[in-house]
């Protein structure tokens, strides 16, 4: 299955928009949200998404995500 190189160069803006609005979102939970327990962590971070609008992100990834935060040292707020 080839893909035209004219739909690749006009589908990556939008996946780069997308992926930007994914990192802010992972920012903001793992520095207000870093060591806390994985349900509110995973919580946080989909009110992030969607704060963002980037609700469609995989559920293992945001799983992940929501793990690699909940298990980060509890970072002091100085």
């Amino acid at each position: 299955m080839a893909t035209d190189p004219i739909e690749y160069d006009q589908a990556m803006p939008i996946v780069a928009a997308h992926l930007a609005k994914v990192e802010r979102a992972f920012s903001r939970t793992r520095s207000s949200h870093a060591g806390q327990p994985y349900t509110t962590v995973r919580q946080a971070l989909l009110e992030a998404l969607q704060h963002e609008g980037a609700q469609r992100v995989v559920p293992q990834v945001v799983d992940e995500f929501a793990r690699r935060i909940s298990e980060e040292p509890e970072r002091l707020p100085f």
